[in-house]
């Protein structure tokens, strides 16, 4: 067996599991979960339709690289969003999620027999990151979010001995589970580390398209575009559609940027056989090329949100965020764990404690004192999660 395999945590889910195990939930309230990130928006009839319409694909094996039609729509909203112009022939890559691909870029980028090897991320953060990491062979080093700096990772944490040794650095913008938005400065700072030491960015930017502020978030290519980065040297951005279009059982999404790190990543994929089906090629394509359905989802959050925000405001540390799902929300006192217990065992709510989602770096763990909450589900189920988390809350004051 693989012993790297035994460098693994479990999985933030998995501990909240275990953790509430022989916890009784009370049976007078209905269940109701804000803990999983999973969309429950219904998913756009363009997709259903375009999967019915392309039933003769399962009868024939899908290159890698994809059907060059999906790799032009691929390029199309890349132009149409971040007006960005990229080769659909070489510097985008369809893949089954970003999850997946994430992971799997690392075992790509990785070189485990460099003394030292270390990937960078932000935390608190995703774990895919840190599991690809370890897997790789490589070191994980952390930079605390700053609740001063609208939970900006604080990169300059990160001495200059440990982005020597740095050959991958996640970035995620907008953030899981802070919901900020990098700037352009914040880019400009990191393209400069990574020019200086070598190292690749890569940017998982799959909350991109659910957003509250009247402009939409800046993305990485964009952001090299902007400051003159044509070549998309060693940056990757990776994005899905499970969010934008309520799709997460398709399993779809793209990785795009520099060609050199595209064209390593196909070889890799080839024999790793990861090749997109043609029915998710072809629903990929239609969602790809329709924004009428994400402009209508991206409402129906930014309603909900506005309803939901300011009755948790009455009781936690919690505004809305730049984008995403997410509320990363402070409550009263440090105990995220035993907060979160007792909501579920009195009000039957589930809700992620936020230091389940980050590791102790800098002598700190950013996630302590935090929760998140996922706002997945209907306004009415969110807006009584809301009230039971306000009666709670008040009960332990």
């Amino acid at each position: 067996m693989n012993p790297l395999l035994q460098r693994l945590h479990p999985y933030p889910f998995e501990r909240l599991r275990e953790l509430t195990r022989g916890i009784t939930p009370n049976p007078a309230l209905k269940p109701i979960n804000l803990g999983i990130g999973e969309p429950r928006h219904p998913a756009p009839p363009l997709v259903e339709q375009a999967i019915n319409g392309a039933m003769a694909g399962l009868s024939v094996y899908p290159p890698t690289l994809g059907d060059p039609a999906l790799r032009t729509a691929i390029t199309g909203w890349l132009q149409r969003r971040y007006g960005v112009q990229l080769d659909p022939a070489t510097q985008v890559l369809p893949v089954n999620g970003s999850r997946e691909a994430l992971f799997a870029f690392a075992q790509v980028v990785i070189d485990p027999t460099r003394p030292g090897a270390t990937v960078v991320c932000p935390n608190p953060f995703y774990q895919i990151y840190e599991g690809a990491a370890l897997l790789a062979g490589a070191e994980t080093a952390f930079a605390n979010s700053d609740p001063a700096r609208n939970f900006a990772a604080d990169w300059r944490a990160i001495d200059e001995a440990t982005w020597a040794r740095t050959q991958l650095l996640f970035v995620c913008s907008p953030g899981n589970p802070t919901g900020a938005v990098m700037p352009l400065s914040e880019w400009e700072e990191l393209f400069a580390l990574s020019d200086r030491h070598g190292f690749v960015i890569a940017s998982d930017e799959c909350y991109s398209e659910i957003y509250f502020r009247d402009e939409a978030p800046l993305g990485g290519l964009e952001a090299a575009l902007k400051l003159g980065r044509t070549d998309f040297r060693n940056l990757v951005a990776f994005t899905s559609l499970s969010k934008r279009s309520n799709v997460p059982g398709l399993r779809a999404g793209f990785v795009a940027g520099d060609a050199r790190w595209i064209q390593a990543f196909l070889l890799y994929r080839t024999y790793h056989g990861s090749a997109m089906s043609p029915l998710v090629q072809k629903a990929s394509l239609a969602a790809w090329n329709d924004e009428a359905h994400v402009v209508a989802n991206r409402e129906l959050y930014r309603r909900k949100f506005a309803q939901v925000t300011p009755v948790l405001a009455q009781v936690l540390d919690v505004a809305l965020p730049d984008a995403g799902f997410y509320l990363w929300a402070g409550i009263p006192g440090t105990d995220d764990v035993g907060y979160a217990l007792g909501l579920l065992a009195q009000y039957n709510v589930t809700v992620l404690p936020g230091s389940l989602l980050a590791r102790e770096a800098q002598g700190v763990n950013p996630g302590t004192g935090r929760i998140r909450l996922a706002l997945v589900a209907g306004v009415e189920e969110c807006l009584e999660a809301a009230e039971r988390i306000v009666a709670y809350t008040r009960e332990r004051s």
